[in-house]
């Protein structure tokens, strides 16, 4: 009895994309191109490689500039509650809450945080700073 062997077809698509940059000359001219690899490359992981790398480069994720609007946001309707201008924070933390649901989706679970509420504005500055 013969044995078949059945490999399905590798796909390797962000090679692919690469050669073809390659090929088009997208990487001639890096900075850094023929020069020795530094030893902090071949320490530690892969993710931590590419955190420091895109915090060099100015990356921030989505939900970090999420957090940040938040945060103003939640800023801004504790001034206002203080200020007794209550006309539209109803409105105001319903946008904020989907806000905050949207975060908690896309951040980190430890970085996880509640809803707020007119009665808990005022202590939703110190968790959103």
């Amino acid at each position: 009895m013969k044995e078949d062997h059945f490999i399905p077809p590798y796909n390797d698509l962000m090679g692919d994309i690469l050669k073809k940059h390659t090929a088009e000359g997208g990487m001639d001219n890096l900075r850094g191109q023929g020069k020795p690899l530094s030893q902090d490359y071949f320490s530690g992981d892969t993710f931590q490689h590419f955190q420091r790398i895109a915090k060099e480069a100015g990356y921030k994720p989505s939900w970090l500039k999420l957090q940040h609007e938040i945060r103003d946001e939640v800023v801004a309707i504790a001034a206002c509650y203080l200020a007794n201008a209550t006309a539209d924070l109803d409105d105001r933390i319903d946008n904020i809450n989907s806000k905050i649901f949207t975060y908690n989706q896309s951040c980190p679970p430890p970085m996880q945080k509640g809803t707020v509420s007119l009665t808990t504005i005022l202590t939703a500055i110190d968790r959103w700073k």
